[in-house]
């Protein structure tokens, strides 16, 4: 079953090629309006039994202390490290092998950005939740490009760091509602690399582009086998499949082309 987003915090894609790049408009627009126009039923995800295991990356001494303080309100959070800079960050998550890397940006010896893509390369399974001064505007979307599954301004309320750690955790993408609005309200016209990405997704099966999405939005062979029920080789045929077909072979370029398609949001077919 595809888990929910919930109301507070919701997907979005991408077409962006760095973290310097403007993202265009009209993509932002497209964004927006299918975010502040999808129905959400309950507030918040529900809290798991098992522990989310949590690495905090932030070359602040102060901030990690503050964001454990934060955290000490979700029981089922656990602080298992801390790094002060990118390079530590991917060491450590290498050895802790940590459910979600809270991450800031702006760090020496390896940023947020060149962190997020070497940890998407290594540890697939890693999510990366993004936590950073600047606004949502500036970053979002090329980091959701290099692989992050969400971000958060340090702006945002205290209780919104615990709930958006749970939320990437439940495998969705997260994304305030007020950011959503705000990309709704901008001005352009139809992206042509989404209509291209369109394109390329057309010469896939259902199946197969279930098997995009669900690889797109962070699941493994196991996982995407149990929402689709068959085996995880199975999926590895598909992915295969994929491969042949469209070249793709790395989740980064799952996770690409998903967000260009605008499909991380809809529903896999069973």
């Amino acid at each position: 079953m595809t888990p929910e987003l919930s109301v507070e915090y919701m997907s979005t894609k991408s077409t962006s090629t760095g973290i310097g790049a403007d993202a265009p408009r009209s993509t932002l627009q497209e964004v927006g309006r299918e975010l502040a126009a999808r129905p959400y039923a309950r507030r918040g995800v529900p809290a798991r039994a098992e522990p989310i295991r949590v690495l905090l990356v932030d070359d602040h001494n102060l901030v990690r202390a503050g964001m454990k303080l934060v955290l000490r309100a979700f029981p089922e959070i656990c602080v298992v490290g801390e790094a002060a800079d990118g390079e530590q960050a991917v060491a450590m998550a290498t050895r802790l092998r940590p459910e979600i890397v809270v991450m800031d940006l702006d760090m020496p010896n390896g940023d947020g950005l060149t962190a997020t893509r070497s940890l998407q390369q290594l540890l697939p399974d890693v999510r990366v939740l993004i936590v950073s001064m600047h606004t949502e505007e500036e970053k979002l979307l090329p980091l959701l490009q290099a692989g992050a599954r969400g971000y958060l301004s340090k702006s945002a309320a205290e209780r919104d760091l615990g709930e958006a750690i749970r939320v990437v955790a439940s495998g969705d993408v997260y994304i305030r509602p007020v950011i959503a609005n705000e990309l709704a309200h901008a001005t352009g016209s139809p992206s042509p690399r989404r209509m291209d990405a369109r394109s390329r997704l057309e010469g896939l099966s259902k199946r197969e582009q279930s098997v995009l999405t669900l690889t797109a939005r962070g699941y493994n062979g196991p996982e995407i086998g149990q929402q689709l029920g068959i085996t995880a080789k199975t999926v590895d045929t598909y992915k295969q499949r994929i491969e042949d077909k469209i070249g793709l072979s790395h989740r980064s370029e799952y996770v690409r082309l998903a967000l260009e398609a605008d499909v991380l949001l809809e529903s896999p077919s069973q």
